[in-house]
């Protein structure tokens, strides 16, 4: 089974470095409005976007969340270890979702078709890093959607990273009585135009001495044209654009997301 350095070893710690009570909170009503008509065809009752699945779903928990709101939900993901924590979220939470080892491009294969809804969240695409790979990963997205499918993608708005080399993003810290971690991020920029994103972990006990792990990954930042175009390629129309998940319209400068909702063509 393939290994995913930076998200194998961030299994343990994910749901520390992510806020998910105040995140869902945020995030859920602007993606149950996209999963209910008139966003997204009534397929296969009245209520649109009912079979759904999450890509790229790490610990699993926006799956979890919309299968407590009456959604038959799928989450994949290529980390083994953060499929086996979203197991355990989704059973700690008395919750039934189907969770599948599985990457980009090798979704049909693996998960099978017949969705009303692809999810692709939290800055994941950004992880395929040639335009081939690119338009075989949103070929395969179309071929598990049913006609009319919907398409939502949650990238950083890149536009403005790139336009200003925007390194450093806010740090995260949780606390759990007298153990702290704190979650430092930053890219670098590589002459291929590529990034390397950098997440540093530090834990200590009490007034101890910090622990560190570093990890890193590649990811290729895509613009907001370029993933227009791919995603238009790949047999999908009416696309909007969002520049976070309260549904503003999106801004290359200044957006801090770029949001993009698609439907598959018939």
């Amino acid at each position: 089974m393939k290994t995913v350095p930076l998200y194998d070893s961030f299994s343990a710690d994910y749901d520390r470095f992510v806020n998910w009570k105040e995140r869902l909170a945020y995030e859920l009503p602007f993606i149950e409005r996209q999963l209910t008509p008139p966003f997204i065809p009534p397929i296969g009752g009245e209520r649109g976007g009912r079979r759904v699945l999450d890509v790229a779903c790490g610990s699993g928990m926006h799956a979890i969340a919309l299968a407590q709101r009456g959604y038959d939900v799928t989450g994949a993901d290529l980390s083994a270890p953060m499929i086996e924590r979203a197991r355990e979220n989704a059973a700690a939470a008395g919750c039934e979702v189907r969770f599948v080892v599985a990457g980009f491009g090798e979704l049909l294969e693996k998960v099978g078709g017949g969705f009303d809804a692809l999810l692709c969240l939290g800055n994941s695409l950004p992880h395929v890093l040639t335009a081939e790979a690119l338009d075989a990963t949103l070929t395969d997205f179309a071929a598990v959607l049913l006609p009319g499918g919907l398409l939502l993608i949650q990238n950083r708005n890149f536009d403005a990273v790139m336009a200003n080399r925007e390194r450093w993003m806010a740090p995260q810290a949780h606390r759990e009585g007298r153990r702290e971690w704190l979650f430092i991020r930053f890219y670098d920029f590589n002459p291929d135009d590529t990034l390397t994103f950098n997440v540093v972990t530090l834990r200590r006990q009490g007034m101890g001495e910090w622990a560190q792990q570093v990890e890193t990954t590649t990811l290729r930042p895509w613009l907001h044209d370029e993933l227009s175009r791919a995603i238009t390629a790949a047999g999908f129309g009416s696309l909007t654009c969002y520049g976070d998940m309260s549904g503003a319209p999106f801004d290359p400068e200044t957006s801090g997301n770029l949001i993009v909702t698609a439907n598959r063509e018939c």
